[in-house]
């Protein structure tokens, strides 16, 4: 039978599964006849708990082979021989190293006993602000390069992350695919879109159309970095980068339920909303209901009181409004809605208000060719054609007045379903019911009224003083 060191050699990356879990080491089936061990203190996370569980596989690199005993370590690490020191150099095995000062354009760190320099660009993946605080951290580096024996030694951390990047991504994508809802953590926040951390060095991105089925136009007023949300992943993409970059394209609107699917269940129409304004444009304006449900209000259904010519004069984006809902299709994804019949229409009950010969008070609102528009209550809007004027007493006090002066008028015909209302001076009147205005007196000069019958007296007591 061949020795343990033919069939592996230090330096290697061989795979093994956990046969068995002890105290302070771990055992593993690594194919040979020899079975691999590990310390279990390198097998530890962040936390100090061991993750693992027998059965589980493992990739570790061979460092010792005497002895017919296969020895294995996630790093080489400690005082160890030149040999092995030599052996990380060639196989890149990661190596531990304690970062001692920082000197002039790196650190110098000592590895396996060995002074090593590390330039500041190869300490980390990001750019370094502070680079005091890296003293005095046992960190994970790649020998770089390695001259007189060892005494020479140039040792890269960025490259080891790189690998680890590498390494962690490619096991987190072996477990997902296109289409899987899993959670992540906001990373980072830009206009058009947010980015979200789905495992250790592992990053995808929302755009800003699968932020939510609301409509959002500024992604910080609904995320914040650190933020845990579900995401669908919609797509997988390698880029073909130097290490082994992709491109993951999520979605978290389409990680919960689309809520057309179920609108007509919670809007019916006839029901009365308070919604918020999102938009104003030529033809009306869209109202919010809930997140990712909008429904339209055509100008025509903006107010009763009010002819509206520019919806912007009417409402403005980010108003609460209420709302009735006039139609609902989920198919298309649209809601009719009203804010005129949620306010009531004022001329539904007009003729139990307004009777045929009342007297009433209005204000001018309009002038025109044929008549005077006079505003009686809000949305209410009679007129007094130029004809009636003229059966007036006083013709030109009406003439003389101006738009939103106080004004008294006589109800003539009322017309609820054709939203008419006919008007006429208070002191007009047809022939029969002249009298309601004017003095029974049919001795001349009575029809002149009040003034008449003052100038006629003073005409009589003048004839008498001759």
């Amino acid at each position: 039978m061949d020795d343990v060191s033919t069939e592996v050699r230090v330096g290697e990356k061989i795979p093994g599964k956990i046969i068995a879990i002890g105290e302070d080491s771990v055992f593993l089936n690594t194919g040979t006849k020899s079975d691999g061990v590990v310390e279990k203190a390198e097998l530890l996370d962040e936390n100090g708990e061991f993750p693992y569980k027998v059965g589980d596989l493992l990739e570790l690199y061979v460092i010792d082979t005497r002895d017919g005993e296969i020895r294995l370590s996630k790093v080489v690490s400690g005082s160890r021989s030149p040999e092995l020191l030599y052996d990380a150099y060639q196989n890149k095995i990661p190596v531990e190293g304690k970062v001692t000062e920082t000197c002039k354009g790196g650190f110098r760190v000592k590895v396996l006993g060995q002074n090593a320099f590390c330039p500041i660009s190869q300490m980390d993946i990001n750019y370094i602000e502070d680079a005091e605080a890296f003293v005095g951290q046992t960190l994970k580096f790649i020998i770089e390069r390695m001259e007189s024996g060892g005494r020479n030694l140039v040792v890269n951390r960025r490259r080891y992350l790189e690998q680890l990047m590498a390494e962690e991504r490619e096991n987190y994508l072996a477990s997902v695919k296109t289409g899987d809802i899993v959670k992540g953590r906001v990373s980072r926040i830009m206009p058009y879109g947010a980015f979200v951390e789905l495992h250790s060095w592992v990053e995808g991105m929302v755009h800003i159309s699968e932020i939510s089925w609301a409509r959002v136009s500024d992604i910080s007023e609904v995320l914040n970095v650190g933020d845990t949300l579900p995401v669908k992943i919609l797509s997988i993409e390698k880029t073909g980068g130097k290490h082994g970059g992709v491109r993951i394209s999520l979605s978290a609107r389409q990680a919960t339920e689309d809520p057309w699917k179920t609108v007509g269940s919670r809007y019916r129409p006839g029901e009365k909303f308070k919604g918020k304004v999102t938009r104003c444009l030529d033809f009306g304006a869209f109202v919010e209901l809930e997140p990712g449900i909008e429904g339209l209000v055509h100008i025509s259904e903006i107010s009763h009181t009010r002819r509206v010519v520019r919806v912007e004069n009417e409402v403005t984006p980010g108003q609460t409004v209420a709302v009735m809902v006039k139609s609902v299709d989920p198919i298309n994804r649209r809601i009719s809605l009203s804010m005129k019949d949620a306010e009531g229409d004022p001329w539904l009950d007009l003729e139990d208000r307004l009777s045929v010969g009342q007297i009433v008070s209005g204000r001018l609102e309009s002038k025109a060719d044929f008549g005077y528009f006079i505003n009686l209550a809000p949305g209410i809007t009679g007129l007094v054609p130029k004809s009636k004027m003229a059966t007036g007493s006083d013709l030109q006090t009406m003439e003389k007045l101006k738009t939103d002066e106080q004004v008294t008028v006589k109800i003539v015909a009322v017309n609820p379903t054709e939203r008419k209302i006919e008007l006429a001076p208070a002191n007009s009147g047809d022939t029969e019911d002249w009298g309601k205005y004017t003095k029974t007196d049919s001795s001349p000069g009575s029809g002149l009224g009040a003034l008449g019958v003052k100038l006629r007296e003073a005409m009589k007591s003048g004839k008498q003083d001759k």
